[in-house]
């Protein structure tokens, strides 16, 4: 589990403030009302709408949010702006690979609020292709450990066409190709397996373990990155152990 899913994880737990909900919200529908203009809003015909949708959901968003969301990208209610996908790339603190992925109506602002975000934070924003080739989409859902035993997990993940199954302290994290999540998560469910997340993320092929000090460094800048409207998503290559994680949340 990476650093910045451990980091993701304990954010959740700890819980969101109305403030910050709502900024959820708000992007949530923005994905969602992209992915229905581009390929329209029915999510058996539009995987990533389904994807939107299916994150929204565990997000808590409720289904009226959700609805006029895709009516906005379909056409079916009030126009909306047109968005435009750019992906940033860079570096934190400690030589972290980071990937910014966002959908914004202003490419000039994104631009100028991404690369202030990386220099007020000690980072570096980097040329297209820098780091992109670090990470690989997949599909990765998490089991807690108290779920189910090994075998079960390992059972029931890879009957659903999971490609595989890592044990960890706290989780069994199950990887999948991006095109098979859907059905790995709708397989797990049948069989009675909870999990705490799942998510078609980009995984680093490999990570860079930081030490306290540099951990908070690089936190920092990612939940600044995070707090911008214009970001969707925000991937690193970072690791840091439970120890050196309790010492940073605390």
């Amino acid at each position: 589990m990476s650093g910045h899913s451990k980091w993701s994880t304990i954010k959740r737990k700890k819980g969101a403030a109305d403030a910050k909900r709502g900024a959820l919200f708000g992007k949530l529908s923005k994905a969602i009302t992209v992915a229905a203009r581009e390929g329209g809003g029915d999510t058996e015909m539009n995987p990533a709408l389904q994807l939107a949708v299916q994150k929204a959901k565990d997000g808590n968003m409720p289904n009226d949010n959700i609805q006029r969301a895709v009516d906005k990208g379909t056409g079916a209610g009030a126009d909306a702006e047109t968005y435009e996908r750019i992906t940033y790339e860079g570096y934190a603190p400690g030589g972290v690979a980071v990937l910014v992925e966002v959908l914004t109506d202003n490419r000039n602002r994104a631009a100028s609020d991404v690369r202030y975000v990386f220099s007020k934070n000690g980072g570096k924003l980097g040329t297209s292709g820098s780091v992109a080739y670090l990470f690989e989409r997949k599909g990765v859902i998490l089991v807690p450990i108290s779920e189910a035993d090994e075998d079960e997990i390992m059972e029931a993940a890879l009957e659903a066409g999971a490609e595989d199954v890592e044990t960890t302290e706290s989780d069994y994290r199950i990887v999948t190709t991006p095109e098979d999540f859907a059905t790995v998560r709708e397989g797990l469910k049948e069989a009675g397996i909870a999990f705490e997340n799942a998510e078609v993320t980009m995984q680093p092929q490999n990570s860079i373990e930081l030490d306290a000090g540099t951990a908070r460094q690089t936190l920092r800048l990612i939940d600044a990155l995070e707090d911008n409207d214009d970001v969707q998503e925000v991937y690193a290559n970072f690791d840091v152990s439970d120890e050196v994680m309790a010492e940073v949340a605390g």
